[in-house]
């Protein structure tokens, strides 16, 4: 007997580009300083903040905002990447220093320009600038007198507006009593939602069903556990 694995033909894995404006950022308490940091450009405390929190927590989407309301260029601060030029002229923005790396010298520069200037620095992490691994010392100096803005761990209001989001970006519309089934039995972190939804969706696609509860146990079980979750 061909088993259900071998038989279902997943679909391709087409990409699903996420709404990234202003209006549909999601607001609850754990991003809440992050999005208040956001919207009061440029009355910023500090030219250069450091937005930190955890996989799939908005920081790119909290980015997008940011750079289209202050027109800042997106730069990689590596020797010859034109990042300390582009600081000298405008608000500039670097995304996942801590995952991408950083030249230190050439941050260190991009940081003075934008200070000398008037400018303003966003740079988004999954870690606080502590954990960066900094070897000059004048950066490291640098980045203690950043603002830093963390995001929270997801609370339940969160992880139902993350998921509820993550349908929308697929054109998918699910109940909100499933979304409520779904996050009091799936692991807490965001990482963990844009993960169940991927494979929601491309079961439901690969069934040719609907987003069901059924539909949802299976793979909250798969996630969890391995095996079939139980209620």
């Amino acid at each position: 007997m061909t088993s259900r694995k071998t038989a279902e033909q997943l679909p391709l894995a087409f990409g699903h580009d996420p709404a990234t404006g202003r209006d549909d950022l999601l607001v609850a308490e754990p991003v809440d300083a992050a999005v208040a940091m956001i919207d009061a450009w440029p009355h910023w405390p500090a030219p250069v903040v450091i937005i930190a929190g955890p996989i799939g927590s908005g920081k790119s989407h909290l980015a997008a905002i940011w750079r289209e309301k202050a027109g800042a260029a997106l730069i990689e601060p590596e020797p010859g990447r034109g990042a300390e030029a582009a600081a000298e002229h405008g608000p500039v923005l670097i995304e996942d220093a801590d995952r991408k790396g950083f030249d230190d010298r050439t941050l260190f520069h991009v940081i003075n320009n934008v200070r000398q200037n008037g400018h303003t620095l966003l740079i988004t992490s999954r870690l606080w600038p502590m954990s960066w691994p900094v070897d000059l010392p004048d950066l490291r100096s640098r980045l203690k007198a950043a603002t830093v803005v963390e995001i929270g761990e997801p609370d339940d209001e969160l992880l139902s507006q993350v998921i509820v989001k993550l349908f929308a970006d697929r054109q998918l519309f699910v109940d909100e009593k499933l979304v409520a089934y779904i996050v009091a039995r799936m692991e807490r972190s965001l990482e963990a939602a844009q993960t169940l939804v991927e494979r929601l969706d491309r079961l439901a696609l690969a069934r040719g069903s609907r987003i069901t509860r059924a539909l949802a146990q299976e793979v909250l079980g798969e996630m969890v556990g391995g095996g079939d979750f139980e209620e």
